[in-house]
This record gives C-alpha cells, structure tokens and sequence, in this order.
C-alpha cells in the first residue's frame, strides 16, 4: 500500500513523499495548563481529563486525570510550559494532548493536539484542585502584575469533577430543547453551580444550549463522583428537556468509574446511556400518592379520605402519561412520600426513586391529550427552515430527506416517515418555525 500510495503521489505530483499518522485505538483527551506573565514567568496549573466527549463536544471533565503518574504529569505539564514560552504567552491557556491509554497512561504516549488561547469551560475543576482562582489570574496578568503563585506553591488538592448540564433531547439525538425555565431547583448546597439563567429565563435557538456547569470537589475521585451524582440528581429543570439523565447513567459506567474511559466511550455505549429507564410502579405510585396529596390541598386527613366508601377498597386509582401513554397507578398510602415536589399551578413535578431508578414526572389535573397524524413531521425544536428537498404532490420514499432545519448551528434533516406522497408542505425555505410545528405531511403509499 505505500509503494503504491507512493507511486501515485509521484505521477500526480511529482513527489513521492508520504507522511504517516499514528492510529491512536484508546485515545484520552488531556490538557496540560500553563500560566504566562509579561515579565517572562510561566507557571503551571497540572492537567485535566476532558476524555468524555459526544460529537467531540466535551460533556464531562475533571482534574487530576485519572491514572496519571508523576512521570507522565511531568511531561504534560513541561510541555505545556515549554509551548508557552516559546510563543511568550500571557495569560491562562490550556495546552491539549491526544493521550494513547492503551497500556495506561505513559510519558512517551503523548502527542500534541492544540493549545486554545483563552480560559475553557471546564476552568473550575483547576480552580478547585488549586484553590486558585483564575479568572482573577487572567486580569491581574492582563493588567501588567506577575503571575500570583510561583510553581513549588502550587499543589493538587482532591479530586474535582464538572459536569455541562444541557438544554437537549438526548432521545432526539441530542436536538437542543427550547422553551421557558419554569423550573430550576439546582443544587446549590451540594456543588458549586456556574449559570448564566434562572428560573423564568428563556432558552432560545440562537445560543449555545448550555443551562449551567455543575462542579464538585471531594477528597478522591470517587467520593466526586458521588457528589456529582447526588448534585445532578436534585437538580431540577422543568419543562425544558435536559442532559441530567444520560449524565447520572454516565457516573455509573464501569468504565468511567474505574478511569478507563476514552474519547470514543459514550459513541460505543449508544443506547445503554440514551434510553431513559421506565420508571417502575413503586415510583409512578408514589406520583400518584403526590398528586391527590395535592388536589386535596396539601391536608393528608383529606387526601387519604378521597374517594372514601365504607366496605370499599380505599386506594383510589389515578392517571399519570408516561411519555404520553396514560396509565393507571395506586397511590402509595401517606401522603406525597418524594424527595422533591413543585407546584406548578396545573399540576405537580416531582423526583420519586424506586429501587435503583429515578424518574422526573410531571402529573396533570386536566385530561387533555394531543395525537399526530402518523405521517405528520413536525419541528423537533424551534428553528429555521434552511433547505425543502420536496413538493407538495412529490412521491417519497422512507428515509428520504425532506427539508433541513438549522437551530443553535447544528442543522437536522427532517426525513419522510414511509414511502407515499408529500399530501401538505406548510413551509418555505427561510420559514422560522416553532417546537412541534407541522412541516410537513405524508400520505402512505397505497398498498398493491
């Protein structure tokens, strides 16, 4: 193959020089931060882990990385400082590597990625391992004074985690979700939260889908990732969909929680973390225990006589949708027995576990429903319409792309259900559109 790669390149080109690239099969994301001042003083902040990445979007980082030896933080950390110095470099700036963790992580299986000039996302989880604070160290620099620290008092302290809590459906392929923050209980008490919203704010489709960083910090890096999913856990966002869930299934992978995850694990675990579990009995019950503990105004005296008759089964069976389906549970006996309860007004949102689940429901005193034409395409969020692929009269097949939408610079095609006719085209190219806005409707192909 490189004789006649070289060959090629030499009739097309006239030369037949060939550079090879090493294939990396377990790759890990570390980045080695340096600290530059304009007196010549260049420090560093050791390393952070951003390994658990989805469409090389980071979604989980953490400091130190785990596995790291001396030797090996040794070379990430000179390097880094090294590459500062050698552009001058004022100011914080990670320096990113492509770790091969195919045999651990080892000094002489380092490879040089990029540096990104500026403060990142994931900066908290130095801060808490340092007990700097950097966004401090970036304006004292900016302003002519040396960097705050020298290098021997600079230490490791813990383990600190941060998770990117997203406005996104990670059903639909991690589709940003859109709409008003009715709810947002973060846990402050257990993490340290960094947001830019709050309860009432809007999320919109022009913006970066991030609701808020959650961090923590803990004495090792399993009581961190405890921490962490006990903080993910009580926080609470309504009617936005989230990232929450998949992020709590992601703690609990073997592999990250013994450190041997890579860049590419969230892609080879797929569904295992997409597919929310079904909330069991035990929790819908006690949804149902909550809601009529609600209609009967907060008074358990009322709520457990509701629906009372002598000689008469005492439970009083209610309705609950479960992803839209309605379904029929028995109210567990004492009252709203959850952890967490919101007042909606309509309604009530709750967190209930049952056994090892846990499972956000909301229950409506109403009993009205929506359904869809099954050939319906609607907006999975709002947008702009930025392509239509078809007519109205057009015959389709399944699969067979219909328009794009573009919304938070990610753009998504929408595709025909089955083969048939597109019977209505509600839309045009540069058509904005909200969430669950019919697009599009296709009549079945009739049968043969």
């Amino acid at each position: 193959m490189l004789e006649s790669c070289r060959r090629e390149a030499a009739a097309s080109f006239g030369n037949d020089e060939v550079l090879l690239e090493k294939w990396i099969t377990s790759p890990r994301h570390i980045a080695g931060l340096g600290c530059g001042d304009s007196h010549g003083n260049v420090v560093h902040l050791f390393e952070r882990d951003c390994s658990l990445q989805r469409r090389h979007q980071k979604v989980i980082e953490e400091a130190p990385a785990p596995g790291m030896d001396a030797e090996t933080r040794e070379a990430i950390c000179a390097a880094a400082v090294r590459a500062a110095k050698a552009v001058d470099y004022q100011g914080a700036g990670p320096i990113e590597f492509i770790a091969d963790a195919s045999e651990g992580l080892r000094a002489d299986r380092i490879f040089f990625m990029e540096m990104n000039t500026r403060l990142q996302v994931e900066h908290p989880v130095t801060e808490e391992i340092t007990g700097v604070d950097l966004v401090e160290w970036q304006l004292r620099v900016a302003s002519g004074e040396p960097v705050p620290l020298k290098q021997e008092e600079l230490a490791i302290d813990g383990h600190a985690i941060e998770a990117r809590l997203y406005a996104e459906d990670t059903r639909k392929g991690f589709l940003p979700s859109t709409g008003t923050l009715e709810v947002l209980d973060l846990d402050v008490e257990s993490a340290r939260i960094d947001t830019g919203v709050r309860e009432g704010s809007e999320i919109t489709p022009f913006y970066d889908p991030m609701i808020a960083k959650v961090i923590v910090h803990g004495p090792n890096r399993a009581a961190a990732i405890d921490r962490l999913d006990r903080a993910l856990r009580r926080s609470q966002v309504w009617p936005v969909r989230t990232n929450k869930g998949f992020m709590v299934r992601l703690l609990a992978d073997p592999a990250f929680r013994e450190g041997r995850m890579t860049t590419g694990l969230i892609a080879e675990r797929g569904d295992e973390l997409l597919a929310p579990p079904t909330p069991n009995p035990v929790a819908l019950s006690l949804a149902a225990s909550g809601l009529l503990f609600d209609l009967s105004g907060g008074d358990p005296l009322v709520g457990g006589l509701r629906n009372f008759r002598l000689n008469r089964d005492p439970d009083s069976p209610t309705t609950i949708a479960v992803d839209g389906a309605p379904m029929s549970f028995a109210p567990e006996r004492g009252g709203a027995n959850t952890p967490w309860v919101k007042h909606l007004g309509a309604g009530i949102l709750m967190t209930v576990e049952g056994d090892d689940q846990l499972a956000t429901v909301a229950a409506s005193y109403g009993n009205g429903t929506h359904s869809a034409h099954d050939g319906d395409v609607l907006a999975p969020m709002p947008g702009k319409v930025i392509a239509v692929d078809v007519a109205q009269g057009d015959t389709v097949t399944a699969g067979q792309r219909l328009l794009v939408l573009e919304a938070m610079k990610m753009e998504h095609a929408l595709t025909a259900p089955f083969a048939g006719t597109v019977a209505e085209l509600s839309v045009s190219e540069g058509s904005q559109v909200q969430v669950e806005t019919l697009l599009a409707r296709v009549e079945p192909a009739a049968a043969d």
